[in-house]
């Protein structure tokens, strides 16, 4: 059986921060991209599963147990799954639901049963500020890349994304005029036409085609669920059309002049962030500004029991989170109180991770920012709506 990988930016937060009908299982690991590291992996997988098996016999759910867990069997044996891993591996299972997603950082072990997702180290990795995608882009195919500072892997284009010029244009030879045709002039004065200008418009159309079908489709089934900023990796013949003909507002300016195919992944990877870094940059300190203007109008705050309280009542707009700092306590959902806990404790969790959680839900933005470009000290920042 042949597990399909889940698209992880369809899903959060909308699905995943939804209420499921519980037991909801959640599943972490850390994995490895290279012989022989990830041959361990399918090994701690199925201890997982394990885990999971033996928190389903302490809910009294045992009666649920092989329905729940049989995808995660098959998944531990799908060799080919196994062999194009990335850097993480999360994979949420409910009567209802079965998500598999290939991460591209790494996550801690873990795996929870409980009558909700885990889903705080989805919130880490999503809500990063250095996240970006990349369409590589030639007149015979379209591939997309997600990446931010660390890392860079593609990632499967969503159906209905055309995938090749095939996929739009259908050729047919008989429509196509001979190579070695000469166009007279129609009039006297009027210019003679071979063959092979014909032809050359006509693959010009074809291509424009194609890049416009491309354009439509990752602005409808990723960029817009996303909202990443996207660079456009092409040969130079090929960018001015594409800008031009593009409707994407998350297209850069800037642009990579080599199709991937030419370098390497830690060789794009790292001509992509040169270009990236500067909107990185202007972005954070956008958001730093935003936050100490609210803060004067007194529209903005960094105290953790009043932000809570402003995001179970939908006024936070935007929360900036401290990606390197970790508040060992809960949020409660239904009042904002916040309790101190240890982090291991049972329902002991992040403080400022359940914080992102209800902004998200109530309709919010939450900014993952390193410690060293953070407003403030507490690890938090929150820009109320009014």
């Amino acid at each position: 059986m042949r597990i399909q990988v889940n698209l992880l930016e369809h899903d959060y937060p909308s699905l995943l921060l939804g209420k499921q009908q519980p037991p909801c299982l959640s599943l972490y690991q850390p994995t490895h991209r290279q012989h022989p590291d990830n041959q361990q992996d399918p090994i701690r997988f199925r201890n997982l599963i394990k885990t999971l098996g033996a928190a389903l016999g302490q809910r009294n759910r045992m009666r649920d147990m092989q329905a729940l867990v049989a995808p995660l069997q098959a998944l531990a044996d799908d060799h080919g799954f196994w062999n194009h891993s990335l850097e993480g591996l999360a994979v949420l299972r409910s009567p209802a639901m079965f998500r598999v997603y290939r991460l591209q950082r790494p996550v801690p072990e873990l795996a929870i049963v409980a009558d909700s997702f885990h889903t705080k180290p989805l919130l880490r990795i999503l809500q990063s500020a250095d996240r970006y995608q990349i369409l590589a882009l030639n007149r015979h195919q379209a591939r997309l890349f997600e990446g931010n500072r660390d890392a860079l892997a593609e990632i499967e284009l969503a159906p209905g994304v055309p995938r090749a010029i095939t996929d739009v244009v259908v050729k047919d030879s008989k429509n196509r005029e001979r190579a070695n045709r000469v166009y007279g002039p129609a009039a006297p004065g009027g210019t003679t036409r071979h063959g092979t200008d014909v032809v050359q418009d006509a693959l010009d159309n074809d291509t424009a085609r194609f890049f416009r079908a491309v354009d439509r489709a990752v602005i409808t089934h990723h960029s817009q669920r996303s909202r990443l900023p996207l660079l456009l990796a092409a040969l130079p013949e090929h960018h001015h059309l594409f800008h031009r003909i593009s409707r994407n507002p998350f297209l850069l300016d800037a642009a990579l002049d080599v199709h991937p195919d030419n370098l390497s992944i830690d060789e794009l990877r790292e001509a992509a962030w040169q270009l990236i870094r500067p909107s990185y940059l202007a972005r954070l300190a956008s958001l730093t500004d935003a936050f100490h203007a609210a803060s004067a109008r007194e529209t903005a705050s960094d105290d953790l029991a009043q932000v809570a309280q402003a995001a179970l009542a939908g006024r936070v707009a935007t929360v900036l989170i401290d990606a390197d700092q970790v508040l060992p306590g809960r949020v409660d959902p239904q009042t904002g109180a916040i309790t101190r806990t240890a982090l291991a404790e049972p329902g002991g969790d992040d403080l400022l991770d359940d914080v992102g959680e209800l902004v998200l839900r109530t309709g919010g933005e939450a900014v993952i920012v390193p410690a060293e470009r953070m407003p403030t000290r507490t690890g938090l920042a929150a820009i109320y709506r009014y």
